[in-house]
């Protein structure tokens, strides 16, 4: 499924193929010309390649997915290690393998996957027009938030998202959400809420948002550790599957669902409170 919910379509046309003159090619082997790929993918007898577009639809989609969950969208997101520092800290995390065990657990079993859950059914009423629906998920996601400092990380991300979001690309469910909900919103809800407001299919959307989630998670386990960048894009590289499962677990549970088994993780957020030393938010 495409990112607005429709297929890849749309042929575009190659340019002219470029042909050498008699002269040029005079003395040289048929096959000099080729290239490794024109060996693994041969050319049509036209001399021709075909290529695929995006659609225009989801060609927006894309380019709003890509800004809103940059790194440099102004929602702070950099300031946050979801209590990585004080995993660090204590030991738990020493090298790109103890930070990729780390993060798998969080992302499939702990805050990763709770915030699925809450995306999706955010995404789902947003888009049915529930008003009803939409106020349970914004209350119940920023009711959520297992310590005081996961709780200010998902609400000052949420409410930053929104008050951005609405400035630049604004949206009648952005609108709305702020209508019926007068508290905190939280990371989740607000992006799940602008992607659904656009049009932007759920899925595409849930995958992009925690891939930008664990993006996060690993830069700032490179800077604790100290990681080395490579090592930090081995380990995001490693959580590929593990967001793709986490992405289709969180479509088809329920708001029952909801619930955290990464208790290190959960203790860690909660530690590091009152950790002395810090360079991040929680």
């Amino acid at each position: 499924m495409g990112l607005m919910g429709m297929s890849m379509a749309g042929k575009v046309k190659p340019p002219a193929a470029r042909h050498l003159s008699p002269r040029a090619g005079k003395g040289r082997r048929p096959s000099a010309a080729r290239t490794s790929s024109d060996a693994c993918h041969p050319l049509p007898a036209s001399g021709e390649r075909e290529e695929w577009a995006l659609t225009a639809g989801a060609e927006k989609a894309l380019y709003r997915l890509m800004a809103w969950l940059s790194p440099a969208y102004p929602v702070g997101a950099f300031s946050y290690s979801s209590g990585i520092e004080w995993a660090v800290e204590a030991g738990d995390i020493t090298d790109a393998g103890t930070l990729k065990r780390w993060l798998s657990v969080m992302m499939a079993d702990g805050g990763g996957y709770c915030d699925a859950i809450l995306f999706v059914h955010a995404h789902r009423a947003a888009a049915a027009g529930d008003e009803t629906a939409l106020l349970d998920v914004a209350e119940l996601a920023a009711a959520f938030a297992p310590t005081k400092e996961r709780h200010l990380e998902t609400t000052a991300q949420g409410n930053a998202f929104v008050e951005a979001t609405r400035a630049a690309w604004p949206c009648a469910a952005l609108d709305r959400l702020k209508a019926i909900w007068d508290g905190p919103v939280a990371y989740p809800v607000a992006v799940a809420v602008a992607a659904a407001g656009h049009g932007i299919a759920l899925a595409p959307a849930l995958s992009a948002y925690l891939q930008a989630v664990a993006a996060n998670w690993v830069s700032a386990g490179v800077r604790l550790v100290p990681l080395g960048q490579t090592d930090g894009q081995r380990v995001l590289a490693a959580l590929e599957e593990v967001i793709a499962a986490t992405a289709q677990r969180a479509l088809a549970a329920s708001l029952d669902d909801l619930g955290s088994a990464a208790i290190r993780a959960d203790l860690a957020s909660a530690r590091h409170e009152t950790q002395y030393t810090r360079l991040f938010r929680s």
